[in-house]
């Protein structure tokens, strides 16, 4: 049987060999002063070049952008040349990776910003536990942008965006889910602005739009993607509610205007996620299927099978795997000749250091 996860696709200006997608995976080894991309990280991203795309872990775009540990920046010249270091080794091993832009808002903590306040749309705590080193530490009740602030945040967008050209990537994902900045603006419990950035769909999308023009200046917009999770529930301290679907929907509508490289969407994998969530839908791809005119990435604890079965609905165009490409670094290969897979060790996803990072083996030849 011919494996559609195994053939091309083009998805805007990206010319992909197979629709096998690395998801973008935190995996907080950029442990130096300067957050820059290490030798480790380019030898990591290498040896998983064989996806048809790599996007890149959350790449945060300012200091005042930083919710985790060890995550790297994209803001500095010693972070660009990093990730030149990284897109050099991908590409020399025949890959293509785009840059994942991250913002994470109010999902932070004062000791990340010399103890100022994280920044959000709105003064209100997700009630989250986040991750330091010293063990888990609850979020706070954010500082409230201005507008002018929002403007400075859009400006560090459009210099990541700038700086991710000069580091060679093929492209960029702007992280407008997972209740981060972007998604804080969309929902309403988050964002209870009275201003022209709150309220209406049109006026919660404001920001995003923003940005996507000010990145759109840097990269032509068939090399641009964005990623939502719309049935996001109980987690990060955003909500589904009658709201959500509408909300997103507008935003799908007016990105179909831009000529975008693809919307990475994400499913509602986890057990329960959605009881109790007035107006949830469980099939996200399907559904935004109807309403794109992009091509759209389906992320969201697939396996081999899951993946073939959605393309063939037609519901998506590539699929992205996270914690299965975190283990089999050759997973194409493996899909290609029905190999069993690495399991992977979920208490080395965070811990630093090369173990559970880039000595995961391949197939033997």
């Amino acid at each position: 049987m011919t494996s559609r996860l195994l053939a091309p696709v083009r998805l805007g200006a990206l010319e992909l060999p197979n629709r096998v997608v690395m998801a973008p995976l935190t995996r907080c080894r950029a442990d130096n002063p300067d957050f820059a991309p290490t030798e480790s990280m380019a030898r990591y991203y290498a040896q998983r070049a064989s996806a048809g795309l790599i996007v890149s872990e959350g790449t945060i775009v300012s200091p005042q952008a930083r919710g985790y540990p060890f995550t790297p920046g994209i803001w500095s010249e010693a972070q660009v040349v990093g990730w030149r270091r990284v897109t050099d080794a991908v590409h020399e091993a025949g890959g293509r990776i785009v840059c994942q832009l991250w913002h994470c808002g109010r999902l932070s903590l004062p000791e990340f910003h010399d103890g100022e306040l994280p920044v959000a749309p709105s003064a209100v705590n997700p009630e989250w536990k986040m991750f330091t080193p010293e063990g888990m530490r609850t979020t706070v009740t954010p500082h409230a942008l201005r507008r002018e602030e929002i403007a400075a945040v859009v400006a560090d967008f459009g210099r990541a965006a700038h700086n991710a050209v000069l580091a060679g990537f093929d492209g960029v994902e702007i992280h407008s889910s997972n209740g981060y900045l972007f998604h804080q603006f969309f929902s309403p419990c988050a964002n209870r602005r009275d201003d022209e950035y709150g309220g209406s769909h049109e006026n919660r999308a404001r920001f995003f739009f923003e940005v996507l023009d000010t990145v759109a200046a840097e990269w032509s917009p068939s090399r641009i993607g964005f990623r939502l999770n719309p049935m996001m529930n109980r987690f990060h301290g955003i909500a589904v509610d009658e709201e959500t679907l509408p909300m997103f929907e507008h935003v799908v509508r007016r990105a179909n205007g831009y000529g975008l490289a693809f919307l990475h969407l994400t499913e509602p994998y986890q057990p329960g996620q959605l009881d109790g969530a007035t107006g949830a839908i469980a099939d996200v791809a399907g559904h935004f299927r109807g309403i794109a005119t992009m091509p759209i990435i389906s992320n969201g604890g697939f396996d081999r099978a899951s993946a073939e079965a959605a393309l063939a609905s037609g519901s998506c165009d590539a699929v992205a795997f996270g914690r299965a490409c975190i283990s089999n670094p050759d997973l194409v290969e493996r899909f290609r000749v029905n190999a069993p897979l690495n399991e992977w060790d979920a208490s080395t996803f965070y811990q630093g250091g090369d173990l559970g990072f880039i000595d995961y083996p391949a197939l033997e030849a």
